[in-house]
């Protein structure tokens, strides 16, 4: 494990505080604060990935007659 050292300012501070009221400490809060926003992040690249394929007309196409193939293997 290695140790990471930063700088906070007084809003960073009131949140630490804020995270750490029930017993939590800095270390523990700052960790899980890391691993959320990285989870953040993953969505929101994963959104942005599944709108680029929303919008892509191919993709759509495709789609549709992956679909229009199913229903027909469906009905037989």
């Amino acid at each position: 494990m290695s140790t990471l050292t930063i700088r906070t300012d007084p809003e960073v501070e009131r949140a630490l505080e804020a995270l750490t009221r029930e017993g939590q400490s800095r270390s523990q809060a700052v960790r899980a604060a890391i691993l959320e926003a990285e989870r953040a992040h993953r969505r929101a690249r994963l959104r942005a990935e599944a709108e680029q394929l929303r919008n892509d007309p191919d993709d759509v196409a495709a789609s549709r007659e992956l679909a229009a193939e199913m229903d027909a293997v469906r009905a037989r």
